[in-house]
This record gives structure tokens, sequence and C-alpha cells, in this order.
């Protein structure tokens, strides 16, 4: 499948949003435009004010437009792993004709079929991934058109989560002025982009610090298994600086992101810096060491309220160990820090492309790989969640013009090769160069 292309990921945080425009070429990602605004109508990851957060993506689209010189209508926004429950589920599906080969309407009936479930008011679908085909039987089947069969089944696994959040989420989008092309869980598109296909299968654990909230994502047989949100980020960690220097909250992040040491050890107790103290008219000298306190304080309590629910589910035997993301993984010693409280094996992932090189990008960046990567079985799969058949229609017309054109080329070749096979006789030719070598080889022996 070709996905070449414009895509557009939309991360709606808690402290910035932020937009990136990519062009996938040949299977390339080339990023050619990016917005990021200071979020509003964002508490802890969810959207709590729709009017608000609809002007804050429409600032950084705008700033995207710019970028990139054009005009954007779609977008790929990311969804909160916030109370999200993993299922498994399962579809089966009868195919009326049994000479009918298995069509992509197919697949998106099966899917339909897998989603029907019985969930609270309050939850809705998020997403469905399939984990293997079964026709008549046969199992670990990844795309079965083309074959042939009277049972279609799907295994897959099923992704739900609050209705206030996917509502809120689309209901900004489209108050913005924007279609939305498709949703991703974040934690999903994360880890298929920061870790290596080992890591992948052998078992590995991303935590990503946001400002909002922290959220601890296991992902083994390259699937997403179980997720852990802490409802505390990078905002309390200002907010601890802000109390404890009587200073505000602009100034407070300020000084986390200038003078910040997420372990105390690595900073100095002699290099200080000038704080503007609320009251007073001189700014008070505060060393390194002393905010580094401040901040491994609170980032002591995230992992270890992460780490006693990770222990709980034995995910921290996994041998990939834990990959850092977000915005406060950006702090110099942060690795170091995660590495004694978890007692496993951390790195710190930061995008290597121009002018992202910086942790808060990963969540933006990973929806437009995550999408620009997908198939056209995972592609006809989602297509269920919208109730769209559009997509299976268009496949099965490509995939049935493919085959004539080829049917036609094999009917051509076979054509053009029984009209010359006639041609090539020269027997009597072959006979007279004979007779002269035998002639040559008389006369030169008498």
């Amino acid at each position: 499948m070709d996905n070449s292309g414009m895509y557009v990921g939309l991360d709606i945080g808690t402290t910035s949003i932020k937009v990136i425009v990519a062009e996938n070429v040949k299977g390339q990602m080339n990023v050619i435009g990016v917005g990021n605004e200071r979020s509003n109508g964002v508490s802890r990851g969810v959207i709590v004010d729709i009017d608000k957060a609809a002007e804050a993506i429409q600032r950084a689209v705008r700033q995207a437009e710019e970028k990139a010189s054009i005009e954007i209508h779609d977008v790929i926004v990311g969804i909160p792993a916030n109370m999200l429950k993993i299922e498994t589920c399962s579809g089966m599906i009868a195919i009326d004709d049994q000479s009918r080969e298995i069509t992509g309407r197919d697949v998106r009936n099966v899917a339909a079929a897998a989603l029907i479930q019985s969930l609270p008011p309050e939850r809705e679908v998020v997403d469905i991934l399939p984990d293997e085909f079964v026709v008549d039987g046969f199992d670990g089947i990844k795309d079965p058109r083309g074959m042939v069969g009277v049972r279609l089944e799907l295994h897959g696994t099923l992704f739900t989560g609050p209705k206030t959040i996917m509502h809120n989420t689309r209901k900004a989008v489209e108050q913005a002025g924007l279609h939305l092309r498709g949703t991703v869980i974040n934690p999903l598109a994360q880890g298929m982009m920061v870790m290596n296909d080992g890591e992948q299968d052998f078992g590995t654990i991303l935590i990503d610090l946001g400002g909002g909230q922290s959220t601890a994502a296991v992902i083994h047989d390259h699937q997403l298994k179980y997720i852990d949100v802490d409802q505390e980020g990078g905002q309390f960690i200002t907010k601890d600086i802000s109390v404890v220097l009587n200073t505000s909250l602009d100034s407070a992040e300020k000084l986390k992101r200038d003078y910040g040491y997420a372990d105390s050890t690595q900073a100095s107790d002699e290099d200080e810096f000038p704080v503007d103290v609320v009251g007073q008219s001189q700014p008070t000298p505060v060393s390194e060491k002393y905010l580094a306190e401040i901040i491994e304080a609170r980032l002591d309590q995230i992992f270890k309220r992460l780490r006693t629910n990770l222990d709980k589910v034995q995910a921290l035997e996994l041998p990939g160990g834990i990959v850092l993301t977000g915005g406060v993984s950006a702090l110099p010693g942060i690795t170091e820090l995660a590495t004694d409280e978890f007692d496993a094996t951390v790195r710190a992932y930061v995008p290597d492309q121009m002018g992202l090189r910086h942790p808060s990008f990963t969540l933006a960046l990973a929806l437009v790989n995550y999408f620009g990567g997908l198939s056209e079985i995972d592609l006809l799969i989602k297509s269920a969640l919208t109730g769209s058949t559009q997509l299976a229609d268009e496949t099965d017309e490509l995939r049935q013009r493919e085959a004539a054109e080829s049917a036609a080329s094999t009917e051509m070749t076979q054509s053009e090769s029984a009209t010359r096979r006639p041609a090539k006789k020269r027997p009597k030719a072959k006979k007279k160069r004979s007779e002269g070598f035998k002639r040559f080889f008389s006369d030169f022996f008498d």
C-alpha cells in the first residue's frame, strides 16, 4: 500500500499544543512544518473547556500552516490514556458465497462484528487492533483478502475509554475548523516510535513525563499490555518551586528550565542565581542544589507511585528496561534518578529531526509516524469504528483492477510468445554449415 501524502499530528497537551506537518515520501516521513502554542482549556491531559482548547488549537495550526505553506484541514489526534481499558475481542461472519474470495468489505464487516460489546453508557470504543484472522479454522492469517472460505473470524485487542474524553476531543477539533482524520492512543503511537523491534518484542516500559500527568505503558510482543497514569507531572514541579521559593508560576517555570536538575547530586551548592521573590524589591540568591532538591522530591513521589503499580504486574522484570520521554525528561540527571528509583536500565528518548530535538515533541511526531505506517488491513479495521465503507469499496475496486490488468498482461505475453515461436526454424542453414566443416577437414587431411 502506498501511504505517500501529507500527515498532520495534533498533540493536545496540558501545558502546550503541538502540531507537526509531515510528508511521507517513499516511506520516509519528512517534517515540513511545526506549530507550538501554549495550551488552554486542558487539565491533566483532558480537555475541560472546549472553547478555549479550540482557540489554542487554531493558533498552533496557523503557526504550522505558515511554516509549511499549506492549508491544514485533516488532523490525527492523540488520545490520552486516562481510565483506558485493554480487553480482548473477537468477531465472526459467514461468507455468503462459498466460491467468492474474501474482500475488504468482509474484513470491515468482521471488525464491526468484533466491536459489538456491552459497554457501560459512560464508555466507548477508542480503538481496535487485529491480532490475527481465522479462515475456516486456519489461524495466524494477517491478511485474508483473496482467500476463499465460508467463515471469517477476527481476534484482536479492544481499547475502551471515557466517552467524555472522546467527545470533548472531537468537539474541540471540529470547533477549530478541522476534520478528524483519525485518533491514536498516545502511548501506543509513542511506543512504536521510540522502541526498536527487540524492545517491543521482549518487553519494555515507556514513561511519558508530561506537564499535567505521567503515564507508564508496557509494550510486550509488539502489543500495548498495561497502562498506569499518575495524575502529577511537570506542572506540579513548577508549583512546588513557586511555593517553596515564594515566586510567581512563570518565574518558577523559567527557573526549572534554566537551572533545574532532576538529580540533586549533580547540582552545585556554590552556583547561585537570582530569584524574584513576591513582596521583595531585590532578588534573592538561590543555589542550584536547593532548586534540585525541590525538583527531586516531587519526581521521587511520582516514580515511587509508578513503581508500586508496575511491580504489581511484574513489568520491571522485562528485559527492555525503561524509556523516558515527555517534556520533563529533558531535565539533566533524570535518567540517573530514574535508574536509582526503578533499579532498571533507563534511557531517555529525544527526536533526532532538525528543530524537534526536544522530548516534548515526541508524541506529535509519533502520531504522524504511526498513522503513516498503517497497512490497508489496519485502516480497514479502523473504518469499522466510523461505520464508513468507502475505504473497503475503494480497496476492493483497486484490487479487482490490478487483477484484471495482471491477467490481461499475462494473456498478452502468452499471445506474443505464441506468435513469435514459428519464426524460429533454421535447420537448413545449420546443415549447410556442418557440411562445410566436414569438407574443410577432409581437404585438410588429404
